[in-house]
């Protein structure tokens, strides 16, 4: 399903993604060492409690998973990816942390992701990690306006993270959101420009980038959710949700 949302549905749009915004902003600058990841599910949850929006994770049971997911932000540290599910550990100085949320308010979703070191220990290549995957977000979404196809975004994608030195998974990546949180078109994280479904005004898009420092493969922990490097390797994401505008693509999710 591709959903092209209406002038009063994109004004709904655009305060769900300033929430899910300001939500990483404060979970961010409330984790340091000694975090608890369960604190921050906690967090999560009563700061979407507050704004009287919903979580799109707690009942998410796609057929990847091993669901329900059960909670309401995903929690993924170090060689962690995505879907990391929020569990009993405590961060240790120079982790690397991936925040991922998404929650529905006034029937439309906003989906975003943020990757940071913990602590001071942070390693250089875990920045330069990072910011290859803030400059290929920054690039995708550069390329996302009325009548770019869907391989546009891949390609511009792509070239960031691969003349960065990383190999690119395209098994999971952007989509489409809306009244829902996960949508066609898939947006994967490299491919061929002039390929796939052309953008148009009122479409949203979660656009996310992720690498692993040596590898593409994917395991699988045994909690059924949590995807890692296979190599135990770390990794970096980054993701936003904008709406395509006549103008070309307005950013939702960005975080005061």
């Amino acid at each position: 399903m591709i959903e092209i949302l209406s002038p009063v549905e994109l004004e709904r749009a655009e305060a769900t993604g300033a929430l899910v915004g300001r939500i990483l902003a404060t979970v961010r600058a409330r984790c340091r060492v000694g975090t608890n990841l369960l604190e921050i599910d906690r967090w999560t949850k009563e700061l979407i409690d507050d704004a009287g929006a919903v979580s799109c994770y707690v009942d998410y049971a796609p057929s990847f998973g091993s669901g329900p997911f059960g909670h309401y932000i995903c929690t993924s540290v170090n060689d962690a990816v995505l879907h990391g599910l929020p569990r009993d550990y405590t961060l240790a100085d120079g982790d690397l942390l991936t925040l991922d949320l998404a929650v529905s308010l006034h029937g439309i979703v906003a989906d975003s992701a943020v990757s940071f070191v913990v602590g001071q220990a942070a390693r250089p290549e875990d920045l330069a990690m990072i910011d290859a995957t803030e400059r290929a977000l920054a690039a995708g979404i550069a390329a996302a306006r009325p009548g770019a196809k869907v391989g546009d975004l891949s390609h511009a994608i792509g070239e960031v993270l691969t003349d960065a030195g990383y190999t690119v998974n395209t098994q999971f990546g952007g989509h489409g959101v809306g009244s829902t949180m996960h949508q066609d078109p898939h947006i994967a994280n490299a491919g061929r420009a002039g390929r796939g479904y052309t953008l148009r005004p009122g479409l949203l898009l979660a656009i996310e980038p992720w690498v692993m420092a040596d590898t593409d493969e994917l395991v699988t922990d045994a909690d059924g959710w949590t995807l890692r490097s296979a190599t135990g390797a770390r990794t970096a994401h980054s993701e936003h949700t904008v709406a395509i505008t006549d103008d070309g693509a307005r950013i939702l999710t960005l975080r005061p």
